[in-house]
């Protein structure tokens, strides 16, 4: 049923098609576009299978129910990434019953001034990556796939976690020394 026009209409345009008739092929059309990419970061929060697959049908319950109040201050795939991390994140809160997912301890530590290059990331091996991001903790994890793998703004962050984008850079900054340590703790220089 997914033909080449329906992947060049906008989604706004699909949106508001929707939100006028109410036909659920351009709710269809909007779900096929997205559900690869919202388990894709379900799946890299919550590192279990099932979970994500529940967590991707809650998430587009979630912006099938919220639709109309999508008002296109940002793009639709940010708005999309915000819902999915938002509730991804309040899962993991509910699983392990803690109120802050960001570590209590990158709070308090005073500002790194060794700045950690982003080659520094993104030039590690993909396993070792993807275990030094499955030490760290889970909110420094997703604020550095929002930036390096779904390639998000700082200002997108920021207004999905309702930070300033000031705060944001300081997160940044501290998940990528957290990312640093951890790799050099796993694999440390022989």
């Amino acid at each position: 049923m997914g033909t080449d026009v329906e992947t060049n209409v906008k989604d706004i345009d699909l949106i508001q098609e929707y939100l006028r008739t109410k036909d659920s092929r351009h709710f269809t059309t909007l779900y096929r576009k997205y559900s690869g990419k919202v388990y894709g970061k379900c799946i890299s929060i919550l590192r279990e299978e099932h979970l994500a697959k529940d967590a991707t049908q809650d998430v587009f319950m979630k912006i099938f129910l919220n639709l109309g109040q999508f008002g296109a201050q940002s793009k639709f795939s940010t708005w999309v990434y915000s819902i999915t991390y938002n509730y991804c994140i309040d899962l993991i809160r509910k699983k392990k019953k803690i109120s802050n997912i960001f570590s209590d301890e990158m709070e308090r530590i005073p500002d790194v001034e060794d700045e950690v290059h982003d080659e520094a990331l993104l030039t590690m091996e993909v396993n070792r990556l993807r275990e030094v991001l499955n030490e760290i903790p889970v909110g420094d994890k997703a604020i550095l796939l929002m930036k390096y793998q779904d390639g998000l703004q700082i200002k997108d962050i920021a207004m999905i976690f309702d930070k300033t984008e000031s705060a944001v850079k300081m997160k940044i900054k501290r998940a990528k020394h957290k990312a640093h340590s951890t790799y050099n703790k796993l694999y440390p220089k022989t």
